[in-house]
């Protein structure tokens, strides 16, 4: 209770304290775990490797900026018509692609990334092409506009928040055992009445909706939207940090989004092998961290509290 207390201190006193630059980094550190939330929620539960969330991450960015700028409408709006075309995206291709499994499956997933990329930068009509899509308004929430990276940093991990305590709730429920047993035994699953198939792309479209959700996000935050952000490198990014933090916690999309946006800026003044020294330290988390950054922190923390 006491290092939750401290915790939740430091995470106010973050803006305040913390440069500019660093509270910019921890607020991409939200949106990547709220879109990674949604790759954990497939990958340590359902036994799902995609490689597609970076299509629904810029479906939500494009559909607020778009929304926004061309239509007039309010930021909610925009937030609601990216994650219901995510939604029926992901149900309508999501369907036929889950009868598939292991790495016909993540092949799969792959070319729905690719796909994604290129019709996001054809589609110039819709996306803007190569030059993307500008003057995106900032939120603005309760009177106040959020336009400096300390302001938005308290909306974007109050809703990784949100998102956090319904991804417990879940897995605490009937649906998340379920989604245990289709993890680890799906015959058996399926023998106790459990429709398999159905509950994957349930799940791949709670998946596609997050994923939208931190896309929208992304876009009101930075008021430009290309091509350039949503490219399959985004989409191993994100598999990456629920690889890292590890999948099958509830903590672990957050570490792992730290780790991936944390560590890079951090090195980044080391000069031009800090890409090099980023590579190595994941090489080696993956060696020595088979349950990823939470499984560390668990072990730690067990041996605090027998201590």
């Amino acid at each position: 209770m006491a290092l939750g207390a401290v915790a939740f201190i430091v995470w106010l006193a973050v803006p305040a304290i913390a440069s500019r630059s660093i509270v910019d980094v921890l607020v991409f550190t939200a949106l990547y775990a709220i879109a990674g939330l949604g790759v954990s929620f497939l990958l340590g539960h359902c036994g799902i490797v995609t490689l597609a969330q970076s299509v629904f991450y810029g479906v939500g960015a494009y559909s607020a900026a778009y929304c926004t700028t061309q239509l007039g409408w309010a930021a909610p709006a925009g937030f609601l018509a990216g994650m219901g075309i995510s939604a029926i995206l992901a149900a309508v291709v999501g369907w036929p692609v889950l009868r598939l499994s292991g790495y016909f499956l993540a092949l799969a997933t792959l070319a729905l990334g690719i796909i994604g990329h290129v019709l996001f930068l054809e589609w110039d009509w819709l996306t803007g092409g190569t030059l993307g899509i500008g003057g995106i308004p900032h939120l603005e929430l309760f009177g106040l506009m959020l336009n400096t990276p300390q302001r938005f940093y308290y909306l974007a991990w109050l809703v990784l928040a949100i998102v956090l305590w319904l991804h417990a709730n879940l897995l605490n429920s009937r649906t998340g055992v379920a989604m245990r047993a289709l993890r680890d035994a799906p015959t058996a699953a399926a023998a106790l009445g459990v429709d398999n198939h159905a509950l994957k792309a349930k799940v791949f479209v709670l998946s596609a909706v997050l994923g939208s959700l931190a896309g929208s996000l992304f876009a009101h935050y930075v008021s430009f939207v290309s091509a350039d952000s949503f490219g399959v490198d985004r989409a191993i990014s994100f598999l990456l940090l629920a690889v890292l933090g590890g999948a099958r916690t509830i903590i672990g999309p957050v570490l792992g989004a730290l780790f991936v946006t944390v560590m890079p800026h951090a090195l980044s003044t080391l000069g031009d092998i800090h890409a090099l020294l980023f590579a190595a330290g994941l090489v080696v988390a993956v060696i020595f961290l088979p349950d990823g950054l939470a499984g560390l922190l668990q072990r730690a923390l067990g041996r605090r509290e027998q201590a």
